[in-house]
């Protein structure tokens, strides 16, 4: 209130050390608070993604389901257009090893472009060089 002391009664005034001990706890009490919330968030976070995870694998499991039936069914359409049971299987395999050989050559390319960390290794030689000249003064 205005015109009173600007002291409060029975409130005793504390030391810059006082404040500074009572600041440091503080920020240990916020920080310690601030980590507890991450950790709340973090188990949360990887329930749902534990969740989103076990929806892919069930999603894929179903996928190759459907394809092997897609398989049979495409296999048994071409008996059904009149060819022996045994080349219309053979036919709907020989599809899929096309397929996949093309795959493994695009898999070949890939992997041959990929080399090695030509920065990295450059990097540790300078470092070789540099720590070879300061041991050699």
């Amino acid at each position: 209130m205005p015109g009173q002391d600007e002291t409060m009664p029975g409130h005793d005034e504390r030391s810059l050390g006082q404040l500074v001990a009572s600041a440091s706890q503080d920020l240990s009490a916020l920080i310690r608070g601030e980590i507890e919330l991450a950790k709340a968030e973090l188990k949360e976070s990887a329930s749902a993604a534990g969740k989103g995870i076990g929806m892919f694998g069930a999603a894929s499991f179903l996928a190759y389901v459907a394809f092997l039936l897609l398989s049979v069914a495409a296999a048994f359409g071409l008996v059904a257009a009149g060819l022996h049971p045994a080349l219309g299987f053979l036919i709907v395999a020989g599809v899929y090893l096309i397929v996949a050989g093309i795959l493994a050559a695009i898999g070949a390319r890939s992997v041959r472009k990929a080399g090695p960390p030509a920065r990295t290794i450059k990097s540790i030689e300078d470092t070789k060089a540099i720590m070879a000249r300061s041991s050699g003064d």
